[in-house]
């Protein structure tokens, strides 16, 4: 069983005469990786001999003592949260911490991108360059329907040869990170440049 944060575990009602317990509800909510439920999912994941009727009851005690938090939604949607105070918004804390981290990109170094060691930061300017691309094919295509040409290039095909010359450039980076990561997979770690 996950182990209940003292803020919670101070407020909770300890009486073992109930068929399910608030602990027993907060410990489930803690332990799954999902940060929302409804009294259906978590009927389904506490025990199957408690009716739905139980699980809403403590739900709604928890809710009086300010551990649960709910958000409502149209078509009676109720969904039952864990209430961090930590957090501004129905999110733990490692949530947080998560979403403040660094991306990929944020990452990615020059010695990272030269020796392909850095492989998210590498499949993000790979995926960025897709999009790009795609983005060149979609406006040189209709340029081309329309018979519009752009001032200051000499013929719309530029953006074709543009978008093709991006694709080409992101698939050998895609293949270049997929064979680093295929040799350190196989061999271990080669370095490439001595480590500063």
């Amino acid at each position: 069983m996950s182990e209940i944060p003292a803020w919670i575990d101070e407020r909770i009602d300890r009486n073992l005469d109930n068929t399910l317990t608030q602990e027993h509800v907060v410990e489930t909510m803690l332990e799954s990786d999902r940060p929302f439920f409804s009294i259906r999912q978590l009927h389904a994941r506490i025990k199957p001999d408690v009716s739905r009727a139980t699980v809403r009851n403590r739900l709604r005690e928890l809710q009086e003592i300010d551990v649960i938090a709910t958000e409502t939604y149209p078509d009676s949607i109720t969904l039952y949260y864990i209430n961090h105070p930590e957090s501004m918004w129905p999110l733990s804390p490692e949530g947080k911490r998560a979403l403040n981290a660094d991306t990929p990109l944020d990452r990615l170094s020059t010695r990272g991108f030269l020796t392909l060691s850095d492989t998210a930061g590498i499949r993000t300017l790979v995926l960025a360059g897709f999009q790009l691309s795609l983005f060149l094919f979609a406006l040189g295509g209709a340029l081309t329907i329309v018979g519009a040409d752009i001032s200051g290039t000499r013929s719309d095909i530029t953006l074709w040869g543009t978008a093709f010359d991006l694709v080409i450039v992101s698939l050998l980076l895609l293949i270049a990170e997929r064979t680093a990561r295929w040799i350190r997979a196989r061999f271990g770690p080669i370095p490439l440049l001595p480590s500063t």
